[in-house]
């Protein structure tokens, strides 16, 4: 049985419109709650974003039968407050658990206090919301924000930029890949020795572990000498590569070991052996590349071509990325492209999978206009510039401030040097702060699992930081408020 929100007030039970908060917090929870506060009172809103919800949420159950699960209004919050507060799950429970106002938001009173959330329901909750459907949420909170400042029917200029949000990886060596995928193999192969009668041979699987573990990290620490004795050199370039073959050499052994357990595997039909099956399919080709690699690598003294290579195996989408920053030789994750209004609001993301800054251009400006029609300008950096995007962009808006990359022709000059243009380029900056409230409240790096995983975690970041918006809105126009108040009351008294 799913509730939208629990129509049944409960004993104790403060209103979500009547929650008081403390107007000089300077806390980020009173921000995100306010904003979630503000969009419960518009029924519009809120009826819109837990309708989205239950489209997938409640889309395969009957509502109306079984045991009360978490109503949708409690999902929402929830979610939006891991990624608003850039804490894990643990942290969301305890809040979710203990903290007086948030139990208020959820809709407990002082006598509801029996009612706890279990670490494992708020993430099967959390996670069931795709990013389509949080875009969706999105809109509908952006729309609010509009409202609220009275601007819904203003012409829209929109500031575009993208920057990197980092996968929960190790630096990527070759040598630490084999080892990752020989464990994710070895394992497999050591809980079907255990659970199943018809695999034998891998009772001692974490010595044999253990052993290749150890010549990993014995190559691994192995440097090339910096003398200028040749003799020196040479002899050290054969150790290492003797190293190296000793471990390429264990681990072949152990991989033909694998791959009779296998076969092995493929003739049961029980379900743990169906799982292994999988497990072993999923590395092994992971195993055999990093063994080639190495091999080229080392041994043959080949370059690997960057096309050929992987930064995970368990984060496969993990891409290398260099943007020449000062500081930051190199970071490993995804780009995404955000688009941001004059208003601070962000409209559009976009989780860019192998693409640069001029591939997505075009895109970001259709797909937000498809949600904002009254898009009609925006701003990029020159990242973006190409002469196909400068022509297509001028079709979609009234004003494009896209700085060419390289030397100027007259024309160039003339369009880069007018007032519209100026003024434009000195306002784009600010989609730095955005950014950089993006990655304070969780898009430094993501611990979410999977390519999906990620788009979802970047979705929930983007509807938590437009939520932190709406509150830090109304909290400003209350102190606002109470400082006309006090004003008043000076003069009263003067």
């Amino acid at each position: 049985m799913r509730y939208a929100i629990n129509p049944q007030l409960q004993i104790g039970e403060t209103l979500i419109e009547d929650i008081q908060f403390d107007i000089h917090s300077r806390d980020d929870i009173p921000q995100v709650l306010r904003g979630l506060q503000q969009i419960y009172k518009d029924t519009k809103t809120r009826d819109a974003i837990l309708e989205q919800i239950a489209t997938v949420v409640i889309a395969k159950i009957d509502p109306e039968t079984g045991r009360p699960g978490m109503s949708l209004w409690c999902v929402f919050v929830l979610g939006v407050l891991r990624l608003a507060l850039n804490s894990d799950y643990d942290r969301i429970m305890e809040l979710a658990n203990e903290h007086r106002t948030l139990r208020q938001m959820l809709g407990h009173g002082i006598f509801d206090e029996d009612k706890r959330y279990g670490l494992q329901t708020i993430k099967d909750n959390a996670t069931k919301l795709t990013d389509e459907v949080l875009a969706s949420i999105n809109h509908e909170i952006v729309k609010h924000g509009h409202r609220m400042l009275g601007q819904e029917n203003q012409p829209l200029l929109g500031r575009c930029d993208s920057f990197v949000v980092e996968t929960d990886v190790d630096f990527p060596t070759d040598v630490r890949l084999l080892i990752d995928a020989m464990r994710k193999l070895m394992t497999a192969c050591g809980k079907a020795d255990k659970s199943l009668n018809e695999i034998k041979g891998w009772r001692q699987w974490k010595h044999l572990y253990d052993g290749l573990r150890n010549l990993g990290h014995r190559a691994s620490k192995l440097k090339k000498s910096n003398s200028s004795n040749p003799e020196q050199v040479e002899k050290r370039e054969a150790l290492i590569k003797q190293t190296y073959q000793i471990l390429l050499d264990r681990s072949q052994v152990l991989l033909g070991r694998v791959e009779q357990t296998h076969k092995k595997l493929q003739t049961c039909s029980s379900p743990t052996a169906i799982v292994l099956t999988k497990t072993i399919e999923h590395y092994l080709p992971h195993a055999t590349r990093q063994l080639d690699q190495i091999n080229r690598r080392v041994i043959l003294g080949e370059t690997i071509p960057h096309e050929e290579k992987v930064f995970s195996i368990f984060e496969e989408h993990t891409e290398w990325i260099n943007k020449g920053k000062a500081g930051v030789p190199v970071e490993l994750g995804l780009r995404v492209c955000v688009l941001e209004d004059q208003m601070g609001f962000i409209l559009h993301h976009k989780v860019m999978e192998k693409q640069t800054d001029d591939k997505v251009a075009v895109a970001m400006i259709e797909e937000t206009q498809l949600n904002y029609p009254k898009l009609n300008g925006c701003s990029f950096d020159k990242g973006f510039y190409s002469k196909s995007n400068q022509e297509q962009l001028q079709g979609l808006l009234d004003e494009v401030t896209l700085p060419k990359k390289g030397k100027w022709s007259k024309a160039d000059r003339e369009r880069e040097s007018t007032e519209a243009f100026v003024t434009a380029r000195k306002q784009h900056p600010a989609i730095e702060s955005a950014i950089n409230a993006l990655e304070v409240h969780g898009l430094d790096r993501c611990p979410d699992h999977g390519l999906e995983g990620f788009k979802r975690y970047v979705a929930w970041s983007i509807v938590g930081r437009n939520l932190i918006k709406i509150g830090a809105i109304v909290q400003q126009k209350e102190r606002e408020q109470l400082e006309k108040e006090r004003q008043r009351e000076y003069r009263k008294a003067a």
